[in-house]
């Protein structure tokens, strides 16, 4: 799940879908009017067309939010993911020691080998589970917050351009 979470965002996150540079570069040259509705496939362009129905100052600083948030989506899944990996694993290794000591005395070999092996082995599943995904959603965040100083600089230069 979180391989697809990452890879979805990646896709969707792509600075040419969220802002492109021909949107950036008509309101940077203050022709912000010339842009057609077609552009609303990205989040800078549906900012230029709500900007063109009227908005202005604090309202389209909160439908930039707003994008921001929908940029986002997904993110609390992988979150989860991140914080519940290694809990699984904890749980795993809790579950394998557990296995280790019968009511009575201490156990054999056999025994001791299998619990000490599933410990260990639910150890590291949830943290091979958890570094790539703790590094992924890094990354998506990173990205997030360049597109948003991006969508940002954009709010500033509509709010410039002329009506």
């Amino acid at each position: 799940m979180a391989v697809f979470l990452v890879l979805e965002r990646a896709l969707a996150l792509m600075p040419s879908k969220v802002a492109p540079e021909a949107v950036l570069k008509l309101v940077r040259e203050g022709r912000a009017r010339e842009l057609d509705s077609a552009a609303a496939e990205s989040a800078a362009g549906r900012l230029v067309l709500r900007w063109k129905e009227g908005a202005s100052g604090e309202v389209l600083k909160a439908y930039a939010r707003a994008e921001l948030v929908r940029l986002q989506r997904g993110f609390f899944l992988l979150d989860s993911v991140v914080a519940a990996a290694p809990l699984l694993g904890l749980l795993g290794t809790v579950t394998g020691l557990a296995t280790l000591f019968p009511e009575q005395g201490l156990p054999d070999s056999q025994t001791l080998t299998r619990g000490v092996g599933l410990a260990l082995s639910t150890t590291m599943i949830g943290l091979c589970i958890a570094i790539p995904a703790l590094i992924g959603a890094n990354w998506l965040g990173r990205r997030v917050e360049v597109l948003s100083s991006r969508l940002d600089v954009l709010v500033e230069g509509l709010e410039k351009n002329p009506r």
